[in-house]
């Protein structure tokens, strides 16, 4: 899936992704893959913009380490982050629960 069909999700993903556990970028690009089952399958010019992004607006803060030898930068929830995935997640169990009531009611495909 492309992360333009991801667009107005994915700070959301990655929030969730994140708060399990401090990741640098490419864990979180691979726990999105695989806590979605392959389905959310993101190039890293689409996840690593947005790990800057929650880091600037201070959803996530950020620190390098050295492991095996190379620079990497670990991402975890702010508390301002933690805030931030609470009230998304709560929008969106909302949100996806109306649609499953309104495709719910309907046989798939419509027959008239």
């Amino acid at each position: 899936m492309s992360g333009q069909a991801l667009k107005g999700h994915l700070d959301l993903l990655i929030l969730a992704v994140v708060a399990g556990d401090p990741a640098h970028g490419y864990a979180v690009i691979e726990g999105l893959r695989s806590r979605s089952g392959d389905v959310f399958d993101l190039p890293e010019g689409t996840v690593y913009p947005a790990l800057h992004r929650l880091e600037k607006s201070g959803l996530l803060r950020s620190e390098w380490s050295i492991v095996g030898g190379r620079r990497r930068r670990t991402y975890q929830l702010t508390k301002k982050g933690e805030r931030s995935l609470s009230a998304e997640w709560h929008k969106w169990d909302n949100f996806s629960t109306a649609v499953a009531k309104v495709l719910g009611g309907t046989p798939w495909p419509a027959t008239t």
